[in-house]
């Protein structure tokens, strides 16, 4: 089974795309944790099948949230791979983000030897534009050295660099086979020294990103980024407009007296050229909502396993779940598995 783990902070429209989206792409089962409190949202995720949601209330940060979301992200993911190393059904874990759609070639994947450990999905982005007609439907690849120059020469983008033409991250995301020895990035699978895993490439095996689609999403998505903590995250293209649009927040103008503001920034900071960009070939047109993986359900036993760990991991400090080479977190998973069953290989029967 492949699963998928995410910290969310999201429009129920938004999270129905991101989990129809994931499960038609190549993902069996989401786990999903709520940055904050949205009942719509939760209902919807506690209600699928193919989900496992965790409140991430106090009573999980144990009064030691991270100011930041980058560490949030981090944390619950390495929860999250702490339990899947411990259920031999998970063969494989990735690490994204609310507004990504994995799309994996599953063959790809079972072709793999045993000792690739981890691989990359290559993003695309979704085209900034002021407003879609429906959902996002075409994508921006990574462009090779001599079609960003005419970019730049047509004035398109400000230099011929793949980072001046993304607006979010242009490094993909990464999964791993889920391992006590091996932790998950942001980006990246890493070792207990934080050394970069080398992980495997594949044109089959991508994911979508919806960094910012239209004026709204732009809007929505900054406003809930600055309230979710310092952006000293953000990569330096970035954080001009993480400051721009905070020092406008904090002139307290009425919702209505802002709009146009935030809207102009879109216009200069991140929408793009649509017709150009068509026009010239360098689009990709995909709807996620149209893949044709149908997502395996958690055999028997499982998902009781798994609610009962993240339960009982709910209650360890989260400062274990850091890469680290000291070992905390495999002795909070010890701690955690105390009296619970043993989950036998597919097809060795019940323990």
């Amino acid at each position: 089974m492949i699963f998928t783990v995410s910290t969310v902070r999201d429009t129920l429209a938004n999270v129905q795309r991101f989990v129809a989206g994931n499960l038609a792409g190549g993902a069996d089962h989401l786990v999903v944790f709520l940055d904050a409190a949205d009942r719509p949202v939760r209902a919807f995720l506690e209600a699928h099948p193919h989900v496992t949601c965790v409140r991430t209330d106090k009573s999980w940060w144990l009064g030691g949230r991270p100011a930041k979301l980058n560490g949030r992200q981090r944390i619950n993911a390495n929860v999250v791979r702490l339990v899947l190393s411990t259920l031999p059904e998970a063969e494989w874990v990735f690490h994204i983000d609310g507004d990504e759609i994995v799309q994996l070639d599953r063959e790809v994947l079972a072709a793999l030897p045993a000792d690739v450990e981890a691989v990359r999905l290559s993003p695309l982005e979704a085209v900034s534009r002021k407003h879609w007609d429906g959902e996002p439907t075409w994508f921006k690849r990574k462009l090779g050295k001599e079609e960003l120059l005419m970019l730049c020469t047509l004035g398109v983008i400000a230099r011929p660099h793949n980072r001046a033409y993304f607006h979010g991250h242009i490094n993909g995301k990464s999964g791993m086979r889920p391992r006590l020895d091996r932790w998950l990035g942001l980006h990246d699978i890493v070792d207990a020294e934080q050394n970069l895993l080398e992980s495997y490439s594949d044109d089959a095996l991508r994911m979508l990103h919806y960094e910012s689609f239209s004026g709204e999403e732009f809007v929505r998505k900054w406003t809930a980024m600055l309230e979710a903590g310092p952006d000293a995250g953000l990569r330096s293209a970035r954080q001009p407009t993480a400051r721009a649009l905070r020092a406008l927040v904090s002139k307290g103008l009425a919702e209505e007296q802002a709009a146009p503001y935030l809207m102009r920034i879109f216009e200069r900071t991140t929408e793009d050229d649509f017709e150009t960009l068509h026009g010239l070939g360098l689009l990709v047109h995909l709807d996620p909502r149209l893949g044709t993986h149908s997502p395996a359900p958690l055999p028997d036993g499982a998902r009781e396993h798994i609610d009962a760990l993240l339960a009982r991991l709910g209650h360890e400090p989260k400062v274990h779940f850091h890469p680290s080479g000291k070992g905390e977190d495999r002795r909070a998973l010890g701690r955690a598995t105390q009296g619970l069953p043993v989950r036998p290989a597919p097809g060795q029967g019940s323990a």
